[in-house]
């Protein structure tokens, strides 16, 4: 690590589920890290969240190897997926296979959602929403109204 420039690490965690086996505890170990010790404070600040729910999490490490780390909400595409009470896409956008239906109501409470992560929120609501409908179609999920 260069002097005086924290480090960021960006991961996908299981929220209450984070264990010093990999990916968590190789991205941390190799810079310096003690990867129990984040996946101690990590599972006690996702304990509210369901288990198993994906958590994007930022930590950034500094200097000293002390460490900061924040969460954002889960993926677009485990959120369609959960609305669509699909397990997977179709995997094949623009094939015109329909894996599952998802109705306006679930995208714009998904925007809603993502609208509370902090660099989302500066979209407005409107473009959130487009994205997340560009997501619905990649994973073969037909929106309805």
């Amino acid at each position: 690590m260069s002097k005086n420039v924290p480090l960021f690490v960006k991961l996908v965690i299981p929220a209450g589920k984070a264990t010093p086996s990999p990916p968590v505890g190789p991205a941390l170990g190799a810079r310096g890290v003690k990867a129990m010790d984040f996946c101690k404070e990590f599972n006690a600040q996702t304990s509210h969240l369901a288990p198993s729910l994906p958590t994007p999490t930022q930590i950034q490490i500094n200097p000293d190897r002390t460490f900061t780390f924040s969460f954002r909400s889960p993926p677009v595409t485990h959120l369609l997926k959960k609305a669509a009470g699909i397990d997977k896409g179709t995997g094949t956008p623009g094939s015109g296979a329909i894996g599952g239906q998802v109705s306006l109501k679930h995208v714009y409470e998904i925007a809603r959602i993502k609208c509370r992560d902090a660099d989302l929120g500066e979209l407005g609501e409107e473009r959130v929403v487009r994205g997340i409908l560009g997501s619905a179609r990649s994973l073969g999920l037909e929106v309805v109204p």
